[in-house]
C-alpha cells in the first residue's frame, strides 16, 4: 500500500509517495498535483533532493498542464446551443418524440420528457444520446476494418474513460472511449484502425504499427492530433 506526505518546495507543492512496489524515483503530475514517488524503504530527503534537481522540468509541465487547461472548452446545455460531433458543431434542437432523437449531419436532435429541463438534466441526456450515437458508429467502423483484414472481434464497447481512448482485449473485445467521436471522422478511423490491428498484434511492434499503415496511412498525423488536442473532446 502506498503512502503519502505533503511537501512544499519554494512555490511548488508536492507529495512524496512511497510504493513498496517502486524501485527507482520518479516525477509525476498527477490530478492532485505534483508527486515525487520513492521506494518504500528509501530516506526522503532523496526525494527532497531529486524534485529540487528536476524543478525545471516539473515547473514546465505545470505550465503545459495550465494552457492545456485553459483550451478545455466550456459548454452552456441548452436548446439552440452547438455541441461536437465528427470534428464539426451541430446545433442542439428538440425531438417532439424519442424515437426522433438522433445526429445527423445538419442537428443534434435531443427528446426530454421536461418541458422546461435544466443544464444538468440536458447534460445528461446528451451524454446518453452521444453514447447511443458512438457506439452504433463505432460498431460500423470496427466491423469495418475487421473484415479488410479477416480479423473477427466478440464485441465493442464505449465507455468514458480517463486515459485510453480504446482498448482490446485478448477475447477480442473492443473498447472505446465515446468522446473520441467528437473528434474529425479521419482520427476516429484512426482510433478504431489501431484497435482492430491489436486483435493481430496485441503489442506496439513494428509489425503493428505496418499493419495500422496498411489501413490507415495517415496514422501518424492523426495520432498526434489526438496526443495533442484529445483534452479538448468534452462533452
Amino acid at each position: 500500500m502506498s503512502s503519502a506526505e505533503q511537501h512544499r518546495y519554494e512555490d511548488i507543492p508536492y507529495r512524496l509517495v512511497r510504493s513498496p512496489r517502486r524501485k527507482r524515483l520518479g516525477l509525476v503530475l498527477a490530478e492532485s498535483g505534483v508527486e515525487v514517488r520513492i521506494p518504500q524503504r528509501c530516506a526522503a530527503r532523496h526525494g527532497h533532493r531529486f524534485l529540487q534537481e528536476n524543478i525545471q522540468w516539473v515547473r514546465t509541465q505545470l505550465l503545459r498542464a495550465e494552457v492545456r487547461a485553459a483550451e478545455i472548452p466550456q459548454h452552456r446545455y441548452g436548446f439552440g446551443a452547438s455541441f461536437p460531433w465528427l470534428g464539426q458543431k451541430l446545433p442542439l434542437e428538440r425531438a417532439a418524440r424519442p424515437a426522433g432523437a438522433g445526429i445527423s449531419d445538419r442537428a443534434i436532435r435531443l427528446y426530454s420528457r421536461y418541458r422546461d429541463p435544466s443544464e444538468a438534466q440536458l447534460q445528461a441526456a446528451l451524454h446518453k444520446l452521444y453514447q447511443r450515437e458512438a457506439l452504433a458508429m463505432l460498431a460500423d467502423k470496427s466491423a469495418y476494418y475487421a473484415d479488410r483484414l479477416g480479423l473477427p472481434f466478440s464485441s465493442v464497447r464505449v465507455r468514458r474513460t480517463k486515459s485510453k481512448w480504446g482498448h482490446c482485449t485478448i477475447r477480442g473485445e473492443l473498447q472505446y472511449n465515446w468522446l473520441v467521436c467528437l473528434a474529425p471522422e479521419p482520427v476516429v478511423d484512426y482510433l478504431v484502425a489501431h484497435e482492430v490491428c491489436h486483435l493481430r498484434h496485441h503489442n506496439h511492434s513494428r509489425a503493428f504499427w505496418q499493419l495500422v499503415e496498411s489501413v490507415c496511412p495517415r496514422y501518424r498525423e492523426l495520432r498526434r492530433w489526438l496526443r495533442d488536442s484529445g483534452h479538448r473532446l468534452v462533452l
